[in-house]
């Protein structure tokens, strides 16, 4: 098909090279050869007669007019998506579709693990990417690049996107099991007495680390800090460090770690974890059936950790 003559199977191959920024990876994701996909970008450029994309050291790097191609080719090629997804109907038993879903470490194992041990009975071809929060997998989020988004309700980012609540967590402390600073319960002196281990992403700290410096008006000494929330149980083994984590991922860790989990001493909010996607793939059938999946997986689960 062609659109004042140009092939718009084309446009599938200019918004992987748009996204990707490298022949070789676009290559990958076309599942063309590099030489074949070198070819297509001599005729985006020659039609556009522009470059579009300019070899700046290892990096290709896009044009004015491509970078001003971005969004309209990728909302482009979303909206013929959705429409052919939405006229199809969906079969989960016998779907091989494949699903991107950004979720943390604490996420996966508190709401994926339980879907992916659903979809091995229910839906066995379905196929999944999990990749870790960040800026930029929100914004391809954003751009329709991802399927779902598992994130905390007051994450930046995402704020035209659909979305509908999950799951609630609370907090909890985690100490090793044979911490003798700790009697029965946890005292706010204790707390602030011990070494802490505490979660950091890049430039980010987590929600709680956020809340505690700007809200609690509490000053704690931080020892380790870790990018993952999972190893948090594991940093506080063996020696008198505290750790402050979610209760349902804590509670989890409790089965396989010999760790105490405890009240926390002060009142902290909760969690909020949200499900959020592009707004293209609200009537999606395929897309529907995932929400109500996690919907159902998480409805199996306390609605309050730990009762």
């Amino acid at each position: 098909m062609r659109f004042n003559k140009l092939d718009l199977n084309l446009l599938v191959a200019l918004d992987a090279l748009l996204a990707e920024r490298s022949i070789t990876k676009a290559a990958r994701r076309l599942n063309l050869s590099q030489s074949a996909t070198s070819g297509v970008l001599a005729r985006l450029r020659e039609y556009f007669d522009d470059d579009l994309l300019v070899q700046v050291g290892r990096n290709m790097v896009p044009t004015a007019l491509a970078e001003s191609l971005i969004e309209p080719v990728s909302n482009i090629l979303l909206q013929i998506e959705a429409t052919i997804e939405t006229r199809a109907t969906f079969n989960p038993a016998e779907s091989q579709r494949h699903f991107r879903i950004v979720a943390s470490d604490y996420a996966t194992c508190v709401a994926v693990a339980h879907l992916v041990r659903q979809l091995s009975i229910d839906a066995p071809g379905i196929t999944l990417d999990i990749i870790m929060p960040s800026q930029a997998t929100l914004e391809r989020a954003e751009r329709g690049g991802i399927d779902l988004v598992l994130i905390p309700r007051n994450t930046p980012g995402m704020e035209e996107a659909a979305s509908e609540l999950l799951f609630t967590d609370t907090y909890s402390c985690v100490i090793c099991a044979n911490n003798p600073l700790v009697g029965e319960r946890l005292t706010l002196e204790d707390y602030l007495g011990m070494a802490h281990v505490a979660t950091r992403f890049g430039d980010h700290t987590s929600m709680f680390e956020d809340w505690f410096f700007d809200r609690a008006g509490l000053h704690r000494r931080i020892e380790l800090t870790a990018s993952q929330f999972n190893t948090l149980p594991q940093l506080v083994l063996g020696t008198r460090r505290i750790a402050t984590m979610h209760t349902r991922m804590a509670l989890i860790s409790a089965n396989y770690y010999p760790i105490r989990v405890l009240p926390p001493p002060m009142a902290i909010p909760e969690v909020e974890m949200m499900m959020k996607w592009h707004r293209y793939l609200d009537n999606d059938p395929g897309h529907q059936w995932l929400r109500q999946a996690f919907r159902s997986v998480m409805q199996k689960q306390p609605a309050r950790p730990g009762a």
